[in-house]
Parts: C-alpha cells; structure tokens; sequence
C-alpha cells in the first residue's frame, strides 16, 4: 500500500512560509508596532521610543505636506495605471497581430492593411517595445531628463519649431514636475506589462475566433465581445501589479525633480523616505509604512471583489 505522509504539503512549503515571515509579516507588524511609539533620532529626548497611541496618525493627516503627497500619488495612480494597461493592451495586440498568431490573426482577415502594418511589427518593434523594460528606472530618468532640459531639451525644442517661445522647465515646473514624472513611468513600465498581455492572447483558443467569423463578426466586434473578456483574468494581474508598481516609484523621482518644487512631484515611497532617512522619524515613517500597505490591500481586495461579481 502506497501512504502518503500528511506533513509532507507542510514540509514543502516551509522554505517559502519562512521566507515570507522573515521579509514580509515580521517587518509589517514591527512597523505597525513602531507607528505607535514617538521615536525621532535627531531628537535626544525621543531616541528611545515613547508610547503615542495616534499621535503619528494624526500628525500626518494635519500635516499639508503629507496631505499634498497623497493627493500626487493618487493622480499619479489614477493616470499612470488606465494608461499603461491601455498601452500594453494596444501594442500587445499589434504585435500578436504582426505575428499572424492565434486569435488575432483571425481578427485581421478582414482589414489588408491591418495585416500588412502588423506584418512590419515584429522582432524590431518587439524588441524597441520591451527595451524600456531592460532599463533600470535610474537610467531611464536621466535619459529624459535630456527631454526636459529647459534650454535645450527636445521637448523644448519642439515647441520651438511649433513657433512656441517659451522655454518650459518641466521638470522645475509646479505644474509639469509631477507630468514628467508620470511621463518617464509610463514609457518605463508600458512594455513590461505589455508582455502578459501578449502572452494572454497567444494563449486564446483560435476555435473561438474562428466560429465567430464564420458567424458573420467583425474584427471590432470580436475584440469587444471575445477578446477582451477572455483576457480579464490577465487583466485582473496586470492591474494589480501595475497598482502595486506605481507604489513603489521612487528612483526616477530622485533623478528628476527631488520631489519638488514645493512637493508637487513627491510621492508616498519617497516621502516614506524623507521622512525615515532625513528627518529620522521612525514613528511617523511606520505610520505612513502602515498606511500604504493598507492602500494597496484595499485596491487588491476590491480589484478581485469586482472581477469576481462582473464574472457572475
């Protein structure tokens, strides 16, 4: 008689329990822990830690700096997210196209010229999509800071040859310091999540499409009605990891802006930072630490919650 041992699904999975306690629960409940201690280690009276109950929470929500980096971060989410999933969608679709692959290829039958430009989108422009990918954020930054450059810059440059006069400093600009960012992300990560994209239509069954045509479909019709709610599962992943992404944007703000000018460019991560490196506040830092995992459990938990009932 062959018997399995019960422990073994346990024993499995240890390695990776383990790891996850170490890097993930245990700091989270030391933050949770700390953002309800007053510790500032610029401040002799405040290096050991003193019990403040809310105290941390309710400096931050009066504080108006902290109340502008919230409402930067939630444009910077609210736009930087529908965009990159649109791009990645567009350009994934083009490209599957281009390879006369699956499902797409059926929805191009009808349009010459469809085919004919997704013939041209191949290696090249798979290769130019994603190579923003390859990039660290760092680098990325300081290529469009040559972009942004006020007097030379090719923005600049740009509306000059329009007959535009004047120089714009975007990334000094108040009002353009937090669109440079939001610029430089999204032509970072658009190529990244355009590849689960491509690797979701590559793997939609071709019988579908195919019975859809011979039922008289259009190519807009079978993208509204077939494609696009097959793929919602990889939408579903690739809204919340490009939620998640968004959160963690911080080495292009360095480059770029410093947060600035008058933390209209400043984000929660960098802020996070600012305040536990700069101004050595552990306790507020753990407060804002607390609130930004609480911000993205909320959109993962609710993003699921709608796909769930939008599937019943």
């Amino acid at each position: 008689m062959n018997r399995r041992n019960p422990l073994l699904p346990y024993l499995l999975i240890t390695p990776t329990l383990l790891f996850v306690a170490m890097f993930t629960i245990f700091p989270l409940l030391s933050s949770i822990i700390t953002s309800f201690y007053k510790q500032r280690l610029n401040i002799p009276k405040f290096r050991e830690p003193v019990w403040d109950g809310l105290g941390n929470y309710r400096e931050l929500l009066s504080d108006e700096v902290f109340r502008q980096v919230i409402s930067n971060t939630g444009i910077y989410v609210l736009i930087l997210v529908p965009l990159c999933v649109a791009a990645a969608f567009l350009l994934a679709l083009m490209l599957h196209a281009g390879g006369g692959e699956g499902s797409t290829a059926v929805l191009n039958r009808r349009s010459r010229n469809l085919r004919r430009v997704g013939k041209r989108m191949n290696g090249f422009y798979r290769t130019a999509f994603f190579y923003p990918t390859v990039i660290p954020m760092v680098s990325a930054a300081t290529i469009w800071m040559f972009f942004f450059t006020p007097d030379y810059g090719l923005f600049n440059r740009f509306l000059l040859f329009l007959g535009y006069r004047g120089a714009q400093n975007w990334a000094g600009n108040p009002d353009l310091a937090l669109a440079a960012v939001l610029i430089t992300a999204f032509w970072k990560s658009a190529g990244y999540y355009m590849i689960f994209y491509l690797a979701g239509l590559q793997n939609l069954p071709k019988q579908v499409f195919e019975a859809a045509v011979i039922d008289g479909a259009g190519p807009l019709r079978l993208l509204v009605s077939i494609t696009i709610p097959l793929l919602k599962r990889t939408t579903l992943f690739v809204t919340t990891i490009a939620f998640i992404g968004t959160f963690q944007s911080v080495d292009h703000v360095f480059v770029l802006t410093g947060g600035g000018p008058s933390d209209r460019s400043s984000l929660l991560l960098y802020h996070l930072w600012q305040v536990r490196f700069d101004q050595l506040n552990v306790g507020e830092a753990s407060a804002i630490t607390v609130i930004l995992v609480l911000l993205l459990l909320f959109f993962t938990v609710s993003n699921f919650i709608f796909n769930e009932r939008g599937e019943r």
